[in-house]
C-alpha cells in the first residue's frame, strides 16, 4: 500500500511543482502567442482566434474567426491538458489545423500560459 502511495506522489508532484503565475504567464502570451492570438476586453480575432474563455470552449466555436474544417469538426472541449497537448504539437492533436508554433518553452512556462489564459474566462 505504501509503495502505491509513494508511486502516486511521485506522478503527482510534477503537477504540483508546476503551480502557474498569470503574470509570468502573460510574457510568456505575449511573446509566443501575442501576434496571433488576443485576450483581455474588447479582443476580437487576429491572425488566430481570439482566446478569451478558451478553457472550456469547444474548438473552432467563436463566430469572428474562420477554422479550419478539421478544427470545427475536431469536438475538442479545451481543458488545460488539451491546450498544452495543442501549443505543444498542434498537427498531432488536430490534423489539418491552420495553428503553425514553435514551442520553445518548458513545463513552467507552460504552467503560466495557462493560469493567464484561466485568468480571462
Amino acid at each position: 500500500m505504501k509503495s502505491v502511495l509513494l508511486w502516486a506522489l511521485l506522478l503527482l508532484t510534477p503537477a504540483v511543482q508546476a503551480a502557474g503565475d498569470a503574470e509570468a504567464g502573460q510574457a510568456v502570451f505575449s511573446k509566443n502567442c501575442g501576434g496571433c492570438h488576443k485576450v483581455g476586453p474588447g479582443a476580437q480575432a487576429a491572425f488566430g482566434p481570439e482566446l478569451n474563455g478558451v478553457i472550456g470552449r469547444t474548438a473552432g466555436s467563436t463566430s469572428d474567426y474562420s477554422y479550419s474544417a478539421e478544427m470545427k469538426n475536431s469536438g475538442i472541449v479545451w481543458t488545460p491538458e488539451k491546450i498544452a497537448a495543442f501549443v505543444e504539437g498542434p498537427s498531432d492533436v488536430v490534423p489539418g489545423t491552420k495553428m503553425r508554433l514553435w514551442w520553445f518553452g518548458n513545463e513552467q512556462k507552460m504552467a503560466d500560459l495557462l493560469k493567464y489564459l484561466e485568468s480571462h474566462p
